[in-house]
């Protein structure tokens, strides 16, 4: 295994947002990390009480986000409007075009979020919208579908053929997963520790599989 170790992330403090970049995005530029398979962005964001990203566009490119503490402000051009809290998982489907906004909904306490970036299986896409809540005790001690191509298993649908796991593992919880032959997996871990197929892994690490057996332990 070859891990992608949290401090080689790229990495953007502006003060009210810190960011760590596990693939290039805006100013950080890696030929080595462009992505992987279909999975491009993976940002780990944390922004300030009151503060966020203004209005801005983005086009062709399925966007999830996927709040691990605090709350999160979401508008969009297409009329939608929420707060997503921890457990909530929220798809944009950028297609033909869309403005948004994400902001901070608390004036006092900071949120800490996951950004992911997956590329459509073509342009063109109507743009969309969807945002589903999956508990705590769904992905305690198990693999939870929260994203999928076909929206399977009450996930949320996306138009790639993907599908995106979360899980919550304590010390003596394990979960595996066998891969399909010509599938491929990126194994993060967002918080806290995990053993992948005996490794031990911290928080922001990360590591891909190409085929075989997936095992985590907390």
């Amino acid at each position: 295994m070859t891990k992608r170790l949290a401090h080689e992330r790229g990495h953007a403090d502006h003060g009210w947002l810190n960011s760590f970049h596990t693939f290039s995005f805006a100013d950080y530029r890696d030929p080595a990390h462009m992505g992987f398979s279909v999975l491009r962005v993976l940002n780990d964001d944390r922004v300030a009480a009151g503060r966020g990203f203004g209005r801005h566009g983005h086009r062709d490119m399925e966007i999830v986000s996927y709040v691990l503490e605090g709350a999160l402000k979401h508008q969009d051009s297409m009329g939608n409007g929420s707060v997503m809290v921890p457990g909530d998982v929220q798809r944009m489907s950028a297609g033909t075009g869309v403005l948004h906004s994400e902001q901070n909904a608390s004036a006092t306490e900071p949120v800490h979020f996951l950004q992911i970036w997956v590329l459509p299986d073509r342009a063109g896409h109507a743009p969309g919208y969807e945002q589903k809540r999956f508990s705590r005790e769904a992905k305690f001690g198990k693999l939870c579908l929260v994203a999928s191509g076909e929206g399977r298993d009450g996930s949320v649908s996306l138009h790639q053929d993907i599908a995106l796991y979360a899980t919550i593992l304590e010390a003596d919880a394990a979960v595996s997963h066998t891969l399909a032959p010509s599938r491929a997996a990126w194994v993060h871990v967002a918080m806290g520790h995990v053993n992948v197929n005996g490794v031990r892994f911290g928080e922001g690490e990360a590591v891909p599989f190409t085929g075989g057996d997936i095992r985590l332990d907390g």
